[in-house]
């Protein structure tokens, strides 16, 4: 369907569902094509091409709730999609934090995000089975010792994004999505290990080079080889990018309104407090051009925003919806996310730490004895306590210099301690995804070992 026509379909389903009775009503449309192409050992395993187009609905009868969704976007599909919300929202009990925003807080972000690049539609399925080839046979033909493959593959997603609301709110969007990843395994004696590389980005063109993807996965999956147990010993403790971002997510849930008013995060009431070391500062801005975490405006209207969450070890904001905001008595900080149906939660622009002024290398120079690490298994962390305790793989650290592989070991310590516990942020900060963080030093960790 067109632009045009779907912005006129979620408005038109608006003005239905105030008709047959609701006093409030948000409309959201979601229309999509995603491809993947996989290969695994240079043959072509998998090739899967979809679309969809779906409409979600949400009333407000006073402060009763009701939401349905439908992909049947005919007009008895509509018709019966109203009906439903209507029907939900009268057996629902009130919330009298339930509304949509107020008129003045609705708007959208004013400029290009970038968010949608021609040169993704315009590939052709082969050219997308030879990017994940060529990424898979750059990694295979690194080094003798890379004996396997997990495979390679390639993905694009186009999407539009309508939104309108009985409050004079109406926006859409569309954008682009492409990314290459493989995942080598190196075999050396009795040891075999895996490991992964991927670039993503908005535009094709700013893709990395397949064969560089496959060199990066296959020098990961080396260096991992003949790993060795360590003695259990407190220790630095320093995150490679990928490994930080984990830090990241769990930041992220500590500051989400919902565990904050349901106070279990170890965050809640620490605002304008120092709840981290003064070298970390992070951000969460869906304004930045070109990033997966960018928008116009959130999933309830409200314009996106440079939202300062912890400035220099102290906590400046959570991240909110209007519930969230009204269940605190604070405003909207423009993060309502959700799918179709239901409603909104809480989700995060582009989340970052700001990148510091050293390079790993000379965050990694000053220890004698500590442990890089590059992955992170399992889940042990609680948000309410900060308790973390994680299985880790990754490189030890021996004077100043990355020495051998070590796998099979924990680190555990409270988030409290951690973050307040941060030596060294450093200089390489890139946008991998919608968090990011760059290399990050703890002083101090327990790595449990043998």
């Amino acid at each position: 369907m067109s632009v045009n026509h779907l912005l006129s379909l979620a408005n038109d389903i608006v003005k239905r569902a105030r008709a047959a009775g609701a006093s409030d009503a948000e409309c959201t449309i979601g229309e999509g094509e995603e491809f993947t192409a996989s290969v695994r050992m240079r043959e072509l395993e998998n090739l899967k091409e979809a679309g969809s187009s779906a409409a979600g609905l949400r009333i407000l009868i006073g402060r009763k709730t009701g939401s349905s969704y439908t992909s049947d976007l005919t007009p008895e599909g509509v018709e019966l999609l109203v009906r439903s919300a209507i029907e939900l929202a009268a057996v629902t009990t009130e919330d009298p934090h339930a509304g949509l925003p107020q008129p003045e807080e609705l708007g959208s972000h004013a400029g290009d995000l970038e968010l949608y690049s021609e040169d993704v539609e315009g590939l052709e399925t082969a050219r997308k089975v030879e990017l994940a080839r060529r990424a898979e046979e750059a990694a295979l033909s690194y080094d003798p010792r890379i004996t396997n493959s997990e495979g390679a593959s390639f993905d694009s997603y186009l999407s539009r994004h309508i939104f309108a609301n009985s409050r004079g709110f109406a926006g859409e969007y569309r954008s682009s999505y492409c990314s290459i990843a493989t995942a080598p395994v190196a075999r050396d004696g009795e040891s075999m290990e895996r490991d992964s590389w991927d670039t993503s980005s908005r535009r094709f063109g700013s893709l990395e080079a397949p064969e560089e993807v496959g060199r990066i996965a296959a020098a990961r999956a080396l260096r991992r080889l003949n790993a060795r147990k360590v003695d259990t010993q407190k220790v630095p403790v320093v995150f490679e990018p990928r490994a930080a971002r984990s830090l990241l997510d769990h930041i992220c849930d500590a500051v989400h309104g919902m565990a904050i008013y349901r106070h279990e995060s170890f965050l809640a009431g620490k605002l304008g407090e120092k709840v981290a070391s003064e070298s970390l500062t992070i951000v969460d801005d869906a304004t930045m051009p070109g990033l997966f975490g960018s928008s116009p405006f959130d999933d309830e209207g409200v314009p996106s925003r440079r939202t300062m969450v912890i400035e220099r070890g102290v906590l400046k904001s959570y991240l909110l919806n209007t519930y969230a905001a009204r269940k605190l008595g604070m405003k909207t900080t423009g993060n309502a996310s959700r799918g179709l149906a239901g409603n909104a939660g809480i989700g995060h622009g582009n989340f970052f730490a700001e990148k510091g002024v050293q390079t790993p290398e000379q965050m990694i120079a000053g220890i004698a004895n500590g442990f890089y690490v590059t992955e992170l298994i399992g889940f042990g962390v609680n948000i309410v306590t900060g308790d973390y305790s994680r299985g880790a793989a990754g490189l030890w650290i021996h004077n100043g210099e990355l020495a051998y592989a070590v796998s099979e070991v924990t680190i555990a310590g409270n988030l409290r301690d951690m973050l307040l516990g941060i030596e060294a942020i450093g200089s390489d900060l890139e946008f991998r995804g919608s968090i990011a963080a760059p290399t990050i030093k703890m002083g101090e960790m327990t790595v449990g070992g043998k």
